[in-house]
């Protein structure tokens, strides 16, 4: 596939992903954590929908990992950049399987269960993520603001996932550590998701 393609395909996937995943945590998961009992008895339907659209976040992670290795394959990094994509793709495909028995529950404390332990499985995820997003910028290179960005918020995925499993207060902290990893993030990922459809490929090989 020609060059250009493939950033288009990584980019138009990235925002795809994005929107995705503001559904499915902003409008599913916060609507059960607020209410848990009534969200599922009540908005059963729309739960489904999160649950499909976590899934879709995890199919065009696995495009969006293969576009950006067969768009810088000449960098020595880009293999093991993969890796570590694919690694957070497929943890985050197993967290999903606890939202589906969340639906079945009838006690918030069941349901809320499932949700912790949804969120506790894609927090390992996001560690591998970070990882990848720090190996990514430097596979990228240029624009070297984007690559900055991308490699601050992998150091923030992984501080935040280590955060939440040595402090014992991390929920005193939650909106500092959101701060620190969402601004780097969203700036990062979607400026590199819009670079790459509007300018992605048409520079030299990586």
């Amino acid at each position: 596939m020609p060059r250009r393609k493939l950033a288009i395909l990584a980019g138009g996937s990235y925002i795809i992903i994005f929107f995705a995943a503001i559904f499915a945590n902003f409008f599913v998961l916060e609507a059960i954590l607020q209410d848990p009992v009534g969200t599922i008895q009540n908005h059963h339907l729309t739960v489904r929908f999160g649950i499909i659209a976590f899934l879709v976040t995890v199919v065009f992670d696995v495009v969006v990992a293969w576009a950006l290795y067969e768009l810088y394959k000449s960098h020595f990094l880009s293999g093991l950049s993969t890796y570590f994509r694919m690694m957070h793709a497929a943890i985050m495909g197993a967290a999903v399987f606890a939202l589906p028995i969340a639906l079945s529950a009838r006690t918030a404390e069941a349901i809320l269960h499932q949700v912790d332990v949804f969120n506790t499985i894609w927090l390992i995820g996001l560690f591998f993520f970070g990882i990848h997003l720090i190996l990514l910028g430097q596979i990228l290179g240029k624009p070297r603001i984007i690559a900055v960005l991308l490699a601050i918020a992998g150091v923030m995925y992984m501080v935040d996932t280590a955060a939440h499993f040595l402090m014992q207060d991390y929920a005193s902290h939650a909106s500092l550590f959101l701060a620190l990893v969402a601004i780097p993030s969203i700036f990062g990922e979607m400026s590199l998701a819009i670079w790459l459809i509007v300018r992605g490929g048409k520079e030299a090989n990586a």
